[in-house]
């Protein structure tokens, strides 16, 4: 028994655990899951399906940190990323019509995601600024950025392959929900 407590992981899972029981205790219905149309439902589902996007830039995250840096423009980034698609592919009604193909939007954002990387690269490891100074720059500025893109309003996605895409499932689970799984095994260490 000392030598499970011992374990990186016991006292996490403990700690998941306590906070499953206490959850169920005020809330009966809590660990209750639904099959309907194919999909399953229930609090897990959705709690899983809200914590896919901070799952996937935690995982990034900790491949930051685990080389003894830190990143404070993460959030700025995504919201950078997430306006270059929403503008590509958003602001038409029609479900039919987007201004870009969809895998070229999905390329631009991962390419602006890099190139934002890159210039906080540039920044720490040539110009010699302390990471946390350089990666402000890019959250304090970051924000702007994407408000430019989108010219300060809210996109609004009506492009049907966007919304098949989001919505999909896999194994009747949310593949939304999924994605971090995958990215998993990319983040792992020995």
């Amino acid at each position: 028994m000392t030598a499970a407590l011992r374990h990186r992981l016991a006292w996490p899972l403990v700690t998941l655990a306590l906070l499953l029981a206490v959850n169920t205790a005020f809330n009966a219905s809590f660990l209750h899951l639904e099959w309907r149309d194919g999909h399953l439902y229930g609090s897990l589902i959705d709690i899983l399906n809200r914590a896919a996007p901070l799952v996937l830039v935690s995982l990034g995250m900790t491949l930051v940190i685990a080389t003894r840096g830190i990143d404070i423009s993460v959030g700025a980034v995504v919201a950078i990323a997430a306006a270059l698609v929403a503008w590509m592919i958003g602001g038409s009604v029609s479900g039919s019509v987007s201004r870009f193909p969809m895998p070229l939007a999905i390329l631009a954002a991962l390419g602006i995601a890099l190139l934002c990387g890159l210039w906080n690269g540039l920044l720490v490891a040539r110009v010699g600024m302390q990471p946390i100074i350089a990666t402000l720059i890019l959250m304090v500025a970051g924000r702007g950025i994407a408000q430019l893109i989108t010219g300060g309003q809210i996109i609004t996605i009506y492009y049907a392959p966007f919304s098949f895409w989001v919505a999909a499932t896999c194994w009747a689970c949310p593949s939304r929900s999924l994605s971090w799984q995958r990215c998993l095994p990319c983040c792992t260490w020995p």
